[in-house]
């Protein structure tokens, strides 16, 4: 038997219109503001997924709506986060990489 852990359901599905996490986090993470940032789909009623944002700020007077004018100005429409939660750090595995799955759970 297989069983799948990670990885399976990083893309984020937008109204029928496929969306990288990663290319989402390369966008956002080139804000002076940003130290880190990963993001994940979450369920929503009127487009299946909205893609969601945890930040790790660099600036600590960096705010949500900063971030949503930056991604207004840099992101497609249907790419933009519907929400942004600021962490002080993101779980990671012991190499480094951002354990999206946690986030979700």
């Amino acid at each position: 038997y297989t069983k799948i852990v990670d990885r399976k359901k990083d893309m984020i599905l937008v109204s029928g219109f496929n969306v990288y996490p990663t290319e989402l986090e390369e966008v956002v993470a080139l804000h002076p503001g940003v130290l880190e940032v990963a993001a994940i789909g979450v369920p929503d009623e009127h487009s299946g997924e909205v893609p969601k944002l945890f930040i790790v700020r660099k600036d600590q007077a960096l705010t949500a709506e900063a971030i949503t004018a930056y991604c207004r100005e840099n992101l497609t429409g249907y790419k933009r986060p519907r929400y942004i939660e600021f962490r002080t750090e993101l779980p990671k595995t012991p190499v480094g990489k951002i354990l999206r799955r946690a986030l979700r759970e």
